[in-house]
């Protein structure tokens, strides 16, 4: 059982992913929290597996929470609820730890299957988040911007993978990805893990930049 802790300053989203959460097999709400100081205090006690925060909240936010929460000797996985206005904090999300970035208009199935990859140990960021962070990157790139180190992660991919890799920077989930290359949703997600292997990253966006900074641009439709 994955034990959860739902952080959000608004009572009517505590309850509602409350309610969704619970009616997934395997998870229970451990508790709720209003804001980031409380998420501290609340998780301190509790020690819950995974916590969703919500990233903008009154006093302590949830990005500053976050970083002190990963901080911690065996700190809990975290998948963070934002909007498109929050994009800004993305990037600072990712650098923090953040194990999942979801919007909150998600569907309540893509929303668990973030909280699912999550207790697995896996990343999972919405696409349409992931291609809003490559469009923002493609109106400041001056070129290329990869260590050697970095190009060589990119060279050591197969052919496949860089097909896979190359709909991926521009936000495609696994199951559409599938869909243009003629695989299953299985086989995209086994390309995705030997992907963030060999390129030495976590989740989606940080595979994505380095797709968008290797020239990596995606086929036409």
């Amino acid at each position: 059982m994955v034990r959860v802790l739902i952080v959000d300053d608004s009572d009517i989203l505590r309850r509602g992913l409350t309610t969704i959460v619970e009616a997934a097999e395997g998870f229970q709400v451990v508790g709720t929290a209003t804001d980031g100081r409380d998420a501290l205090t609340v998780a301190g006690r509790l020690q819950p597996d995974l916590i969703l925060m919500d990233i903008r909240m009154p006093g302590l936010d949830g990005l500053t929470a976050t970083r002190q929460l990963m901080a911690q000797e065996s700190p809990p996985r975290i998948v963070i609820l934002t909007t498109f206005s929050d994009d800004e904090y993305i990037t600072e999300a990712v650098a923090a730890g953040a194990a999942g970035f979801m919007l909150k208009d998600a569907p309540p199935e893509e929303l668990m299957r973030a909280l699912r990859a999550a207790a697995d140990g896996m990343a999972m960021l919405d696409p349409a988040v992931t291609k809003q962070v490559m469009d923002q990157a493609a109106q400041g790139r001056s070129g290329p911007q990869l260590s050697d180190e970095e190009h060589e992660r990119v060279s050591a991919l197969t052919e496949r993978e860089r097909e896979v890799l190359q709909l991926l920077g521009h936000g495609m989930s696994n199951a559409d990805i599938g869909t243009r290359l003629f695989m299953t949703e299985g086989t995209v997600k086994g390309h995705v893990s030997a992907i963030f292997t060999k390129l030495a990253v976590t989740n989606r966006v940080q595979a994505a930049r380095m797709a968008f900074l290797a020239g990596l641009e995606a086929p036409p439709e």
